[in-house]
């Protein structure tokens, strides 16, 4: 057992390469870990800037100076969050107050509804439909309660919010501004050989950034077809149910299943089992099959196709351990991983450790 172990650790672990990418590693997770809270402004301004580099290149492409490039990227950065904040949030909010009140009345027609199955189906009891209908209200009455909760527990969350509005942007511009002299900074602390975690980053490089932005797009091209076609329908709640439908694309396979229960909830009881609740469930599943067959395909090209139990399983994972980020952020995560795997600098079986090697 012993030496099995050993000849483990020469193989993986005695390369100086392989050393330097575990310590590397091990000084990420600890930073992200236990400082991850108080740098949530600056993880998040290098996630933007990080999808705005993109955008900078792109002008830098027809002959732009970078500053021009990141100027003219960051005002029309500045106008989208502006756009968010004053335009999209106040919609959603109204929205969202106005669904949770409207909750009894749906709760009232669901109520009545179940009373009718004795009638029409004989092997499904009064008792069944008491005992589902005493479950559903106090499920209702534990999500009120909750919204209360969260409610008052958001004001310092409303504070917070309004610091990020003011730091985040001013670091996303000199992430994008002083790029070249920050990582030469960084640089200076890692040694001058560092083939194995160049190549983990270049890799990464190439799959995150592809995978960031094209979810991006995704997510804003998703939401608003939804939002088009929700509004010409006359569906109620258009801007909450179209912000539920872009952000599903965060959640591969599971994500657009589950939001189709809020979509078809709303609609049945808007208009009940008519044409028009068929023609916005033909257009939901459209707008789906277009975004699978049409725009994943076309957005992630170039990203490394992992296996649906892979991704499965990262989003389980990183979910668990980040909530809403690492959900977002899982397929990049479970991509290094593959990276590191991969690339993690390997001695021979056969030759001997470095040590045995010098004697």
């Amino acid at each position: 057992m012993l030496e099995t172990i050993t000849k483990w650790y020469r193989r993986y672990f005695t390369d100086p390469q392989a050393v330097l990418l575990a310590v590397l590693l091990v000084v990420g997770l600890t930073i992200v870990i236990t400082m991850g809270n108080m740098l949530a402004p600056v993880f998040a301004a290098i996630v933007i800037a990080y999808l705005l580099e993109g955008v900078v290149r792109f002008i830098e492409r027809y002959g732009a100076p970078r500053l021009s490039a990141v100027i003219l990227t960051f005002l029309v950065f500045l106008a989208f969050l502006l756009f968010v904040v004053f335009g999209v949030v106040p919609l959603l909010s109204v929205q969202v107050t106005a669904f949770i009140t409207e909750i009894p009345t749906y709760i009232t027609s669901w109520q009545a509804a179940l009373l009718k199955l004795p009638e029409q189906y004989t092997f499904i009891t009064a008792r069944q439909v008491n005992d589902l209908m005493a479950v559903i209200g106090q499920e209702a009455g534990d999500a009120s309660q909750l919204i209360v909760r969260q409610t008052v527990t958001s004001i310092p969350g409303v504070i917070t919010l309004a610091v990020y509005f003011i730091l985040v942007p001013l670091l996303v511009f000199f992430f994008l501004k002083d790029k070249s002299q920050i990582i030469g900074w960084l640089s200076q602390f890692l040694p001058r050989e560092r083939s194995a975690p160049s190549k983990v980053w270049k890799e990464m490089d190439l799959q995150l950034g592809n995978y960031v932005r094209g979810k991006f797009w995704e997510i804003l091209i998703l939401g608003g077809v939804s939002w088009v076609a929700f509004a010409i329908l006359g569906l109620k709640y258009t801007v909450l149910l179209a912000v539920l439908v872009g952000l599903s694309a965060i959640i591969p396979y599971i994500g657009a299943t589950v939001v189709t229960i809020p979509v078809a909830v709303v609609g049945y009881f808007q208009w009940g089992w008519s044409s028009e609740f068929a023609w916005l469930m033909g257009a939901y599943f459209v707008i789906q099959a277009l975004d699978a067959n049409v725009l994943v395909p076309l957005l992630f090209s170039e990203v490394v196709n992992l296996h649906p139990v892979a991704i499965i399983v990262s989003i389980l994972v990183f979910g668990g351990l980040w909530g809403f980020w690492g959900v977002f952020f899982a397929i990049p995560l479970a991509t290094l991983v593959n990276a590191i795997l991969r690339s993690w600098p390997r001695v021979s079986a056969e030759a001997p450790a470095p040590a045995e090697a010098a004697t």
